[in-house]
């Protein structure tokens, strides 16, 4: 390890990213360890946001970005591959510290790999594998694999405990940061009530997604607009733009397709309701307080194989971190359009299931609280923490010999 804790050399951090969302944490998280530690250099694998911060990548970040089964399997031997370079990388010049973020498949397989290799090598688990929703005998087996693990949900620390899981702290969620952004002002809040309403639609930004849901979502808007008038805003990603709009041709309602987040977040605060593919996005619009119907469909062996082992009574991330079900669940066959266009209408009106779900996302402030840190502070710091501990460890087990 490097002497950098008394400032004779950089510290030298190791990161794994694999997906967009990892990327921004990781960008985020470089910035505050550079302020508390100084010197520091980044070396592994990132996306642009981490690059703008200082991360060559060994290889690009989509070669290990895999979701569903499907394309899991279709990856796999790059995948495995680019598992090897990862550990070889490590080995042949170890860090100071790794942090894996997020990707937890790819990313367990390189901590057990480097674990066997470096044993004295401080990692880092940021974002913790959603065993509350399935597959909960992760949580043991990364218990010998990572010293610690930076949880975005304040539930997580118990978890962890109850599993047998790795020491756990609850950091915050990096859309804490961004309420400014999600909420309406009071000039916002009154077009929000303004007539006609606007309904967001998101099928989501994978093209599985894209291809599943749109179609049904599509002839949801078409049921509502015709009994009401309707403004409809689906904001996507600039890469699925073409997709998006083959998709949307032929509906009643054109929508207006919105690609930044700017863009994106101003149509949140103006928005009456949303019809939304289950994922991050329910949580954008909770914090936002849009009321919703959430829905999702996979293809039928997808959901046998996450059925087998899934744990948790919910699929929607508002309803698991509050407790209940406050936001109507359509999955797989029960994401009919006619369903899904009952469950939304009324949260177009003033009705009792409009108030029911605003009351409930008005109490995600206080479980989500962190005080006056932020995430990306927060987990800078423990961070920091953990390599002190390591190398006071391995500096007294040296002496002891």
């Amino acid at each position: 390890m490097s002497e950098s804790a008394s400032g004779k050399s950089p510290l030298d951090v190791f990161l794994v990213a694999g997906e967009t969302s990892g990327d921004l944490l990781g960008a985020a998280l470089m910035k505050k360890l550079r302020e508390q530690a100084g010197k520091v250099g980044f070396r592994g694998v990132g996306g642009p946001e981490m690059q703008a911060q200082g991360l060559a990548s060994q290889f690009p970040m989509a070669d290990i970005t895999a979701m569903g089964f499907g394309q899991v399997i279709a990856k796999l031997p790059l995948i495995l591959r680019r598992i090897r370079e990862t550990v070889s990388a490590i080995k042949q010049s170890p860090p100071d510290i790794l942090i894996l973020i997020d990707s937890p498949d790819f990313n367990q397989r390189v901590a057990k790999r480097v674990r066997r290799a470096l044993p004295d090598l401080p990692i880092v688990k940021y974002v913790s594998p959603t065993v509350w929703v399935w597959r909960p005998g992760r949580a043991k087996k990364l218990k010998p694999l990572v010293d610690h693990i930076l949880a975005l949900f304040p539930f997580e620390p118990e978890v962890h405990k109850r599993l047998g899981g790795p020491p756990t702290s609850y950091v915050g969620h990096p859309l804490l940061e961004k309420l400014a952004e999600l909420r309406p002002s009071k000039a916002e809040e009154e077009l929000r009530n303004r007539e006609p309403p606007l309904l967001l639609v998101l099928p989501g930004s994978r093209t599985s997604e894209i291809e599943r849901l749109a179609p049904l979502f599509g002839q949801v808007v078409h049921l509502i607009a015709q009994k009401q008038t309707i403004e409809v805003v689906l904001p996507t990603i600039p890469s699925q733009v073409e997709r998006v709009k083959t998709h949307v041709t032929n509906w009643p309602v054109k929508p207006r397709i919105v690609t930044g987040e700017s863009e994106k977040y101003s149509a949140f605060r103006r928005a009456r309701a949303a019809l939304a593919a289950s994922g991050t996005v329910t949580l954008e619009l909770a914090l936002a307080h849009v009321p919703m119907a959430a829905a999702y469909r996979v293809p039928r062996w997808e959901e046998l194989i996450a059925r087998r082992f899934a744990v948790a009574t919910s699929a929607i991330l508002p309803n698991i971190i509050l407790g209940e079900r406050v936001v109507p669940e359509l999955l797989q066959q029960d994401a009919t359009v006619e369903k899904m266009a009952a469950v939304l209408a009324p949260l177009l009106t003033d009705s009792p299931e409009r108030a029911r779900q605003i009351a409930g996302f008005a109490r995600l402030d206080e479980i989500f609280d962190t005080g006056t840190k932020t995430a990306s502070e927060r987990a800078a710091k423990i961070v920091m923490e953990v390599y002190e501990n390591k190398r006071k460890l391995i500096s007294a087990a040296q002496h002891l010999r």
